[in-house]
């Protein structure tokens, strides 16, 4: 029986590998269905920056071939074997182009794959390509000069978020299946939420960052943005873990973080912030985000106010900190100030901010985050996640320098990393869920920040409520 084409690029990583086990497709079939689609519609969302058509049907052909040594779909236990997937043009791929959305990457090639590139490959990941993002990862819109903007499948006109604003945009349009990201304020998740995707990132350490170009590296987090809450935990269990290649990586334990969802979720305890999450926010998001809060304590939360006092001040600590060490490693790197002249003027202004921040800025950026880290450890004592939402606006204008909430104007980038930049400087855990749409049909996110090195909780939560909805059924049309 012949599968419809929207069931098979709008499914899930599970969804997919059940068929593929049975044969019912053939990772070349899939990959074939793919690379049509993006053909078909990438110029509509500007998702891809280089498409690997060659390569993913030589990956596909090997998958195939693997899949024929197999006796029987019990004996396929890497549910990634000839699964379509992009990365983010900031991930080094061997032998294909990385240009980190950048006019003076634009030839570089590297001769490495990141280690999260190479464990995808490894498991028998079929690559379509590099995604879309925002300059450097410098950014928060995904609105790119040089290679044009990414555009969000939901509303053309609208961004995508960033700086992973290409890998949601082509999930959310049945591009591909998943995909990786990087976020360093908010860029797997932000992006995330304007799509109506999953995307989570991970502590920091728990995924190596080998390999990839770097922004500010205190903050920098490799992670998944996916369909759905399992295709997450099964990204996470294969791309975590120490790597020597990267000395911040962590040696704690890897979980089945996919088998954790399994577990019976009876009773959690959810902290809602007095401070910051709740304060300002768009009408529409705001009746989203509690609505799905109700949602959670029907099934099982007790929610729970918890105060975060250094929230505040970690926002302008976080920018200190970020500006000095990106500028730093342009400079290092021979970038800026040589090439200043290639560099947007948005990403030059910021490079030549970071020259401005004084080590004593620097430090006592670094005692706030003791103080905030502190008062998360707190919270976390009488709850097991902070909830909150994602984003306070849904997807804001493609060129739109402000977005107006309760009256009052905003600029779009402090905005949209206001919500998200807490869990990069702490290096906490985060996950962004799709919880409903507007009146006007834009997607909105979920939150949930948790305890470190324990994604699982944050994954088995982000999954109980992901069961009461249908969201991710929800798919545009281009």
């Amino acid at each position: 029986m012949a599968i419809h084409e929207d069931n098979l690029a709008f499914a899930t990583i599970e969804e997919l590998a059940a068929l593929l086990a049975k044969r019912n497709i053939s990772p070349v079939e899939l990959t074939v269905l793919f690379l049509q689609r993006i053909d078909r519609q990438n110029s509509a969302v500007n998702a891809f920056l280089t498409v690997t058509a060659e390569l993913a049907l030589a990956a596909a052909r090997r998958a195939e071939k693997a899949f024929s040594r197999k006796r029987g779909a019990s004996r396929n236990r890497n549910p990634l074997l000839g699964i379509p997937v992009s990365l983010k043009d900031n991930l080094w791929t061997r032998g294909i182009r990385t240009t980190a959305g950048a006019k003076i990457l634009r030839d570089f090639v590297p001769t490495a794959d990141a280690t999260a590139a190479r464990k995808l490959f490894d498991a028998g990941a079929v690559l379509l390509g590099k995604t879309n993002m925002h300059e450097f990862a410098y950014g928060i819109t995904s609105s790119n000069p040089h290679y044009g903007d990414a555009r969000n499948p939901w509303a053309c006109d609208r961004i995508t978020g960033g700086s992973s604003g290409g890998s949601a945009a082509a999930i959310a349009a049945g591009l591909c299946v998943a995909s990786i990201g990087t976020d360093t304020g908010g860029s797997i998740r932000v992006p995330s939420a304007l799509c109506g995707t999953v995307g989570l990132k991970p502590t920091f350490g728990r995924v190596s960052v080998f390999g990839t170009v770097p922004l500010a590296p205190s903050f920098d987090h490799v992670g998944p943005i996916a369909r759905s809450v399992p295709d997450a935990a099964i990204l996470l269990g294969l791309i975590a873990g120490r790597d020597p290649l990267d000395p911040t990586s962590s040696a704690r334990r890897v979980e089945d973080f996919r088998g954790a969802l399994d577990k019976p979720l009876r009773k959690f305890r959810l902290g809602r912030p007095h401070e910051h999450y709740w304060k300002k926010l768009d009408s529409e998001v705001r009746r989203l985000a509690e609505a799905a809060v109700r949602d959670l304590e029907k099934h099982g939360a007790v929610v729970r106010e918890v105060s975060l006092p250094h929230l505040i001040d970690s926002l302008q600590a976080a920018t200190d900190i970020s500006l000095a060490e990106a500028t730093h490693g342009h400079q290092a790197a021979g970038f800026f100030p040589a090439d200043a002249a290639d560099y947007s003027k948005e990403v030059r202004q910021r490079l030549e901010a970071g020259e401005q921040i004084t080590a004593v800025k620097y430090l006592a950026g670094l005692d706030v985050r003791k103080r905030l880290l502190a008062e998360f450890d707190a919270a976390f004592q009488d709850v097991d996640a902070i909830v909150a939402p994602t984003a306070p606006v849904p997807a804001p204008l493609i060129g739109a320098d402000n977005v107006v909430i309760d009256g009052e104007e905003i600029g779009v980038r402090p905005a949209l990393v206001g919500m998200c930049r807490p869990a990069n400087f702490t290096g906490l855990p985060a996950i962004s869920v799709p919880c409903g749409f507007t009146r006007e049909g834009l997607p909105t996110g979920l939150q949930l920040i948790g305890r470190a090195f324990d994604e699982s909780t944050l994954l088995r939560i982000a999954h109980a409520y992901e069961r009461t909805h249908e969201w991710g059924q929800r798919h545009p049309r281009l």
